[in-house]
């Protein structure tokens, strides 16, 4: 099982900073993420558009997906147009969606080249279709967040955008957005995708907070998390991968359904089904991620 099969580190690198995304390319996240939307003011747009489609034009080392423009603003159509034949584009995030046909609009403007294929899995098969992430940033995307997950045959995960959601909900603790991560975590998983990965932490001082928040996020169903600095790629990756003990349960079940499949209980009294055993052998599929 590799890094790609189950990314936990998404690195985000402003587009117009090529030195820095060459730097992000280097340091061990599984995804990188170039930004041209937030990351950049207006007049270095054109520049970074640029400079992203010219490191696109060759694969990269490790995928990269690009956060284009608003999705209703004057960037949007010269972003795709740059970018989406290029062969060193893993994917697209999409931000501040609020509705299934904002996702429908991108995804034909950005539809594969004859003879091209639909993206399986998550990745980009040659000249084939683009993989779109939604980006679910206000309390209108929150309520059409399964509408927008199931939207297109494109679309290959779901995420909130934490920084804008709460602005626009009014939220001042950090509890005030489980009930949105929940819905996202739901959404994504009725539509039949990824679980979500988590919002970035605004804070690269505060690892610890970091890990805590990351742990919080494992618990409610997210897997890995969006970085904005390399120093928070490891607490990332050490929150999300399984512990020693989880690896070991997860053996201990998925050995027991092998000599007995079926509905049973372990000595200890654990009760184990189908559902357990599913867990467990998503926890070593992880796990090989060490090896």
């Amino acid at each position: 099982m590799t890094a790609e099969s189950f990314p936990l580190t998404w690195l985000y690198a402003p587009g117009d900073r090529p030195e820095v995304v060459g730097k992000a390319l280097a340091c061990g996240a599984d995804v990188v993420l170039i930004d041209l939307e937030d990351a950049v003011p207006p007049d270095r747009k054109d520049y970074a558009r640029a400079a992203t489609a010219e490191r696109l034009t060759q694969r990269q080392p490790v995928p990269v997906h690009v956060r284009v423009n608003a999705l209703d603003g004057p960037w949007l159509e010269a972003d795709l147009k740059a970018l989406t034949a290029l062969p060193g584009l893993s994917g697209l995030r999409l931000p501040k969606v609020t509705s299934p046909a904002d996702v429908v609009r991108v995804a034909e403007r950005a539809a594969p080249t004859e003879g091209g294929t639909r993206a399986e899995g998550g990745t980009r098969a040659e000249g084939g279709a683009i993989p779109l992430h939604a980006l679910l940033e206000t309390a209108l995307g929150v309520e059409q967040a399964f509408a927008i997950a199931s939207a297109h045959p494109d679309v290959r995960g779901v995420s909130l955008g934490e920084t804008d959601l709460r602005a626009d909900l009014g939220v001042r603790e950090d509890a005030g957005l489980d009930w949105s991560r929940a819905r996202v975590v739901v959404a994504a998983r009725a539509a039949r995708l990824p679980p979500p990965t988590q919002s970035i932490h605004p804070d690269i001082r505060d690892l610890e907070g970091l890990a805590a928040s990351c742990a919080r996020g494992r618990a409610l169903g997210f897997l890995g998390r969006a970085a904005i600095h390399p120093r928070q790629l490891p607490v990332i990756e050490r929150a999300y991968l399984p512990t020693p003990q989880e690896v070991a349960t997860a053996e201990e079940i998925v050995k027991a359904a092998a000599r007995d499949p079926g509905a049973q209980a372990l000595p200890d009294g654990r009760f184990i089904d189908t559902a357990v055993v599913a867990g467990a052998q998503r926890t070593l599929a992880l796990a090989r991620r060490l090896s």
